[in-house]
């Protein structure tokens, strides 16, 4: 996830993001874990690389546990929308990709479907 908030920053940057949103619940929560903002991530994506980056990552984790990691995992991987507002725009994204698609509940799940990596659903 942390890379895709980096594009986001960088389009950001570049005034290039689409529809794409910056930041996004979702990267605030990885902002949050790392302790750090949107405006340091996007003075990070704009000067250095990926690489660099994820080093300046391991460094801002490095004092934290791997069940804060797994915590901080499973608490992205499951975020849904939690307001009217929010519900709303959610099922109208996923209704532009596959309205059939009432299974996709997390904001992860949108994204894997509309990367299309999401699996099939299964016909009745």
């Amino acid at each position: 996830m942390i890379y895709r908030t980096l594009d986001k920053a960088r389009a950001f940057n570049a005034k290039t993001q689409g529809e794409y949103i910056f930041p996004c619940p979702l990267d605030k929560i990885i902002m949050g874990f790392m302790e750090t903002d949107h405006e340091e991530i996007m003075r990070l994506a704009q000067k250095m690389s990926d690489e660099e980056i994820t080093s300046w990552i391991n460094k801002q984790c490095s004092n934290r546990s791997q069940k804060d990691k797994d915590r901080i995992n499973f608490k992205i991987l499951n975020e849904k929308p939690d307001t009217r507002k929010e519900q709303t725009r959610f099922k109208e994204l996923r209704n532009q990709i596959d309205p059939d698609r009432t299974d996709i509940i997390t904001w992860v799940d949108l994204i894997e479907l509309d990367e299309n990596r999401m699996p099939l659903k299964a016909q009745s």
